[in-house]
């Protein structure tokens, strides 16, 4: 515990830790977080928690905010993935950048409220919608700055080989500032050639790579082992991401632990999307519907960073949504059968610690000199969150109060 030399500009009093036994006073200077123990110091704010827990910042690692909120505009009859793409590409030509900025705007609101810090977002770039995405997104990063660190990856939903023009989109949106690049090799003519585009731009601009990969009910791709071996051949080892990837679930168990292996000596993480997996996989099942999670115990196991993530809000994707990280902990206790209370401490990492090493947020934590960006949780253990969900009752961002929530029951009938 580092020593506080002068007052603290905020005393957490009566906290609770996810790793600690007994109540700890969390004081911060500046944005950082000072000392986590008994504290003796004068502060110019103090908070008594009351022994609640406190977690650092939910991390959002995967989103799509320029295609959020697309219910009252869009609908489905299949409800597979090829048709919630085919819908959302004709839904995407009438975008502009008051819509995809407005809409953006409410889902971020949202996030904040739950109690999230960072975010990572889609942006998709192709002929069609052009750079709009970004154009709109781009000054909400900075106007979100306050409550959140906003990334925006520059991603190519519509394949990159079949849509001439597009890498030339992507090279222009990563010199206006998005922050990475984002592939989806399932849906172009040439996978391969798609992987390695995404990785000649990334390496040309120094930037990390988050995949959408291998997402079908059967092995039908396994884009994975590619993205894996060019990690390591071009020294990308933890700046690539890779998402959905439930055909992993659909292979032998010893397959898995192979690729697997290949995955964590990569350093490739994984993002699993609950939401939307168990909303479009399994889709021509008519007895024992597959689940269509990735084998998130086994990565997990192996020491492959997961994280679990809301992908899409309210679209032909995902018909719900309410970007409530802890909502997807619940889903995956139950659909992974993880409900121990190691399972379900795990789980609480998938949404702070694993998707902060995938952004590489600097400083992330709960030990002093990390960022004072913080959840207070009304409960008293981490296994709480996944089991109870629990409401957020402080958020704080740079050590400054963002969201302060009065819960108030009155039980009338008794």
């Amino acid at each position: 515990m580092a020593a506080v030399d002068a007052a603290a500009d905020l005393l957490l009093t009566a906290a609770r830790l996810p790793d600690r036994d007994g109540l700890v006073d969390i004081a911060v200077v500046g944005d950082r977080i000072a000392s986590n123990g008994p504290a003796s110091v004068a502060a110019r704010g103090a908070i008594d928690l009351g022994g609640r827990l406190v977690t650092p910042g939910l991390v959002e690692s995967h989103i799509h905010l320029d295609k959020a909120l697309l219910s009252d505009r869009v609908s489905t009859t299949a409800g597979t993935l090829e048709e919630a793409i085919r819908v959302t590409a004709q839904a995407k030509r009438s975008f502009t950048v008051d819509d995809v900025r407005g809409r953006a705007r409410r889902v971020l609101d949202m996030a904040v409220r739950n109690g999230t810090t960072a975010v990572r977002s889609h942006v998709e770039v192709d002929p069609g919608v052009g750079l709009t995405g970004l154009e709109a997104l781009l000054p909400v990063r900075e106007e979100y700055a306050p409550a959140l660190d906003l990334q925006l990856c520059a991603f190519a939903q519509e394949g990159i080989i079949r849509a001439p023009g597009t890498e030339g989109l992507l090279r222009r949106a990563l010199q206006m500032g998005a922050d990475l690049i984002g592939g989806c090799p399932y849906t172009d003519s040439d996978p391969i050639g798609h992987i390695r585009t995404v990785f000649a731009l990334a390496t040309a601009f120094g930037v990390d790579a988050d995949f959408h990969v291998d997402f079908s009910d059967e092995p039908l791709h396994m884009h994975v082992r590619e993205i894996a071996d060019q990690t390591v051949r071009l020294g990308w080892q933890g700046r690539v991401v890779v998402g959905h990837v439930t055909e992993l679930a659909a292979i032998p168990p010893f397959e898995q632990d192979t690729v697997v292996a290949e995955l964590a000596a990569a350093g490739v993480a994984v993002v699993c999307l609950p939401a939307t997996d168990l909303y479009l996989m399994g889709r021509g099942d008519d007895i024992n519907i597959r689940r269509g999670l990735a084998p998130i115990r086994r990565l997990l196991a192996a020491g492959v960073p997961v994280a679990l993530a809301s992908n899409n809000i309210r679209n032909p994707f995902t018909p719900v949504g309410t970007a409530d990280l802890a909502l997807l902990t619940f889903l995956v206790a139950v659909a992974a059968h993880m409900g121990s209370p190691a399972d379900l401490r795990a789980l609480v990492d998938t949404i702070t610690v694993h998707p902060a090493r995938m952004l590489r947020l600097p400083d992330y934590g709960l030990v002093p000199g990390c960022r004072a960006d913080l959840v207070v949780w009304e409960c008293a253990r981490a296994e709480d969150i996944p089991a109870t969900l629990p409401a957020r009752t402080l958020v704080l961002k740079r050590g400054r109060v963002t969201v302060e929530a009065e819960h108030r029951v009155v039980e009338r009938w008794r």
